[in-house]
């Protein structure tokens, strides 16, 4: 029988619910090696977006976790998270502007937060503290006609079950978003998805979250834990794409700030 989880060390938990709904602009990025400086240089500037910007972060793709696309696989990710809206000026100068030629964008994309499972520490400040963890990004396809009933999954039994585990540091952060509008798609980009689930595991010896996920959602849903949960998720879509990352840049403390404290 899995062990229940229960909360290490205290800390209160930041969970954002829909009054709260962040918007994200994410840019999937092919760079040269050379290019990661100066997108790591404009990410610490996020200040520049104006008052109602949380902040950037940058991944750096390292391996692939699981694939069933044949395209090619990105360098980087890059998120850049707001309240309310994304100013016209960091869509102009983040999708519309011409990129040097080192940095190519193959996807830009307006990303809403789903409410309830967007989870992370009151005090976030990055996962430096923890070199032993990879960010975890997955690339879901949900099928139109059961996209919400997919949010309300993620909203009843995921996003609680991923707070119990954030609270027990057994994962860095649980950032489930969905894609509300494609600004920018290269002709080439052979992948298509509608969701980004971010995660900061320990990705040595990482098989899915189906352990760690277990005992949680059997408290959250004593009537069916994992196997149970996700079976119905499956049903709804498709992973085409799951990568491990290294953080490059982590400018996002602020998001820990925001949405509804819980103890």
């Amino acid at each position: 029988m899995a062990e229940s989880v229960h909360p290490l060390d205290g800390s209160q938990l930041a969970r954002i619910e829909p009054g709260d709904r962040l918007v994200v602009l994410a840019r999937t990025i092919q760079a040269d090696p050379g290019a990661e400086a100066e997108l790591e240089d404009r990410v610490v500037d996020w200040a520049r977006f104006g008052e109602t910007c949380l902040g950037q972060a940058l991944y750096r793709h390292r391996s692939v976790f699981r694939n069933a696309s044949e395209a090619a696989v990105w360098s980087h990710l890059e998120l850049s998270y707001f309240q309310d809206i994304v100013p016209a000026d960091a869509i102009r100068e983040l999708v519309v502007k011409q990129q040097p030629p080192q940095i190519q964008v193959l996807r830009a994309e307006i990303l809403l937060t789903t409410p309830a499972a967007f989870v992370l520490p009151r005090n976030w400040q990055g996962s430096a503290d923890r070199p032993e963890r990879q960010v975890s990004l997955e690339y879901i396809e949900v099928g139109a006609p059961s996209l919400g009933q997919y949010r309300e999954i993620m909203r009843n039994y995921i996003g609680p079950a991923a707070a119990k585990l954030v609270q027990a540091n057994r994962i860095g952060t649980f950032r489930t978003m969905e894609t509300a509008a494609v600004l920018y798609r290269d002709p080439a980009l052979r992948i298509d998805w509608n969701q980004i689930h971010l995660c900061e595991v320990e990705a040595d010896g990482f098989n899915g979250f189906g352990q760690e996920f277990d005992a949680a959602l059997r408290e959250v849903s004593p009537d069916g834990g994992f196997a149970a949960v996700f079976a119905g998720l499956d049903r709804m879509r498709t992973i085409p794409r799951w990568t491990f990352n290294d953080p490059v840049v982590e400018a996002d403390a602020a998001l820990g700030r925001v949405g509804t404290a819980e103890p």
